[in-house]
C-alpha cells in the first residue's frame, strides 16, 4: 500500500487547476491531511496530467490511475476525467492507527453513458439550497453528471420571475421542509448551478407545460382555459388545471419564462414535462375547439403536439434543446406502433418514463436522443419491494431490441425522486439511500463488468462515507 505522509505534495499540469483545488479542499478538510502544490521536478507523492491528445483513448470523463511505490498518477483528456479520479482516490483512501494509505493498484476508466442523472422534486416538496448542495456532493461521490430540477408543478412554483412576481408570492407551495422559505431566489439558483459545475454536475431544470400548471393557473387565472381562479393543490393527483395554449398571451407568458430560466441555466437544455396532460378543458372550451378547428387540428392530442413542437422550435432557435417526457408527444407515446410527430424541433431530447419501449426505437431512428428512465425500475418514491436494490442494479438503459447503429442515441439513465410522499430531507434520504449507488454503477459500468455480489460486497464502505455524511441507511433497504 502506498502510504500517504502527514503533508501531501502535489503537481497538477495547466488545465486542471480547479481539480487541484477541489483535490486539496477534500484533504485538507474531511481527511485533516495538510497539502501543497509543488511546480516543475520537485518531488511529489501526487500528481494530475491532462492531455487534450487523449481525448480518443479516455474521452471526456474517463481516466488512468496509477497507485505504486513511487505515488499517484492521474491521467485524463480533460478536466472532469482528472475530477472522477480523484472521486476513486477519495473512495480507495483508509486510514490505520496513524495514516491514511491506498492500495496499490492501475485503474483505467471511462463511463458507459454520458447522461448519469439523479433528479429531486422540489416543486412538490421545497427542501432547500443546503440540501440540494448535500445532494450534488453525493452525485459527484458516485460520478454522476446531470442534476434534473423539477422546479414547478400543480403543488408549487419554486424558481423566482421577477417579471412574474406572484408565481412565488402565491403559488411558490405549502410543502416545504424549511419553514418560512418555499422558492429559490435568481442569486441562489446561480450559486447552486456553479457549486454544480464545480463538481462537473450539468442542471437541467424542468419547467411543466401545457399540464401541472395549476400553480401557474393559481397565481394568474388568465393562463387557464377557464380564466377563473383555482386553488392550488397541497396533495398528491393529476389535475385538470392546464394551460391554454390557444391564447397568444399564455404563449408570450411561457416565452418569458423560458427566456428568464435560459439566463440562469448555461446548461444549453429545458426540460418542459409534458407528461400527464388532461384534455377535458380544452375539450369543454368552445374558444379552444374553435382554435383547434380553425388551425385544421385534428384532436386536443394533436393540439399538444402542435404545442410542443412550437415551444421545441423556440428553444433550439435560442440555441437550446428541448427536453421533455414522451407523454409530450400526445397519444402517440402509448401505441404499440409509436410514431414521431412532424413538425418536432430535430435536437429535441426525448426522455421516456412510460408506454411502449418501442418509442425509444422510434425515437432514435427519427434521430433523436434519448434517456430512457423507465418508471419501473428508476422511479425512487416506489417502496424497496417494488424497486429493490438488485433490481435497480439490474436496469439497462440501452434497449435489447435497439439496432446497435442507433446505440449513441441512449444518452444514458436518469433516476427519479418525486415529492410527494417526501415531506422532510430525512425520508427522501430514505428513498434515495443506497439506490442512488446502484443506478450511479448502471451509469457507468459496462453489462460485461457488473456483479450484484461485488457491488454489495463494495457498499460497506460507501455507507461508511454516507453516514459521515449525516446520511443514515436501514439495512432492510440492501436485502
Amino acid at each position: 500500500r502506498f502510504m500517504l505522509p502527514e503533508r501531501v505534495l502535489y503537481h497538477f499540469k495547466e488545465g486542471c487547476e480547479k481539480e487541484a483545488a477541489y483535490f486539496q479542499q477534500k484533504l485538507e478538510n474531511i481527511f485533516s491531511i495538510k497539502t501543497a502544490a509543488v511546480q516543475g521536478r520537485k518531488k511529489r507523492q501526487v500528481s494530475f496530467d491532462i492531455d487534450h491528445n487523449h481525448i480518443s483513448l479516455f474521452g471526456t470523463e474517463g481516466y488512468q490511475l496509477i497507485i505504486n511505490n513511487s505515488g499517484i498518477h492521474v491521467s485524463a483528456a480533460a478536466p472532469a476525467g482528472i475530477f472522477y479520479a480523484i472521486q476513486s482516490i477519495l473512495q480507495l483512501m483508509e486510514k490505520d492507527e496513524r495514516n491514511y494509505s491506498l492500495p496499490y493498484t492501475e485503474i483505467f476508466d471511462k463511463p458507459r453513458f454520458s447522461w448519469r442523472a439523479f433528479l429531486m422534486d422540489d416543486a412538490r416538496s421545497f427542501k432547500g439550497a443546503a440540501t440540494v448542495k448535500k445532494m450534488l456532493d453525493e452525485m459527484a461521490f458516485l460520478k454522476m453528471n446531470v442534476f434534473h430540477w423539477h422546479l414547478t408543478d400543480d403543488q408549487g412554483w419554486r424558481i423566482q420571475i421577477p417579471r412574474y412576481p406572484k408565481l412565488t408570492s402565491v403559488s411558490s407551495g405549502m410543502i416545504t421542509a424549511i419553514p418560512g422559505k418555499t422558492f429559490y431566489t435568481q442569486g441562489e439558483i446561480r450559486d447552486i448551478v456553479e457549486y454544480a459545475a464545480e463538481r462537473h454536475i450539468l442542471i437541467v431544470p424542468e419547467i411543466e407545460m401545457p399540464g401541472h400548471a395549476s400553480a401557474a393557473i393559481a397565481a394568474y387565472p388568465e393562463l387557464g382555459v377557464e380564466k377563473k381562479p383555482v386553488t392550488m393543490p397541497s396533495g398528491q393527483g393529476i389535475f385538470e388545471n392546464i394551460y391554454d395554449v390557444s391564447d397568444t398571451s399564455v404563449i408570450q407568458f411561457i416565452h418569458d419564462v423560458i427566456n428568464e430560466v435560459k439566463t440562469l441555466f448555461p446548461s444549453g437544455i429545458i426540460h418542459i414535462g409534458g407528461d400527464e396532460v388532461k384534455y377535458r378543458p380544452w375539450e369543454n372550451s368552445g374558444r379552444v375547439q374553435a382554435f383547434i378547428k380553425q388551425h385544421k387540428i385534428a384532436s386536443p392530442a394533436a393540439l399538444q403536439q402542435w404545442f410542443v413542437n412550437g415551444i421545441s422550435r423556440y428553444i433550439q432557435a435560442m440555441g437550446y434543446r428541448m427536453m421533455g417526457w414522451n407523454d409530450m408527444l400526445g397519444k402517440q407515446h402509448d401505441t404499440q406502433q409509436p410514431t414521431i410527430p412532424e413538425g418536432l424541433a430535430a435536437e429535441t431530447i426525448i426522455h421516456f418514463w412510460l408506454g411502449s419501449p418501442k418509442l425509444i426505437n422510434t425515437a432514435a431512428r427519427a434521430g433523436h436522443d434519448v434517456v430512457n428512465s423507465f418508471h419501473e425500475y428508476t422511479y425512487l418514491d416506489y417502496s424497496y419491494k417494488s424497486i429493490s436494490l438488485e433490481k435497480a442494479y439490474s436496469f439497462d438503459p440501452m434497449p435489447p431490441s435497439l439496432d446497435t447503429a442507433l446505440y449513441n442515441k441512449i444518452l444514458g439513465l436518469g433516476c427519479q425522486m418525486w415529492g410527494e410522499h417526501i415531506p422532510t430531507v430525512e425520508k427522501m434520504y430514505y428513498q434515495v439511500f443506497p439506490r442512488i449507488a446502484a443506478y450511479a454503477e448502471v451509469g457507468w459500468t459496462s453489462p460485461d463488468n457488473k456483479d450484484f455480489r461485488r457491488f454489495k460486497n463494495a457498499l460497506p464502505h460507501i455507507i461508511a462515507h454516507w453516514k459521515a455524511n449525516g446520511i443514515s441507511i436501514d439495512p432492510a433497504t440492501i436485502e
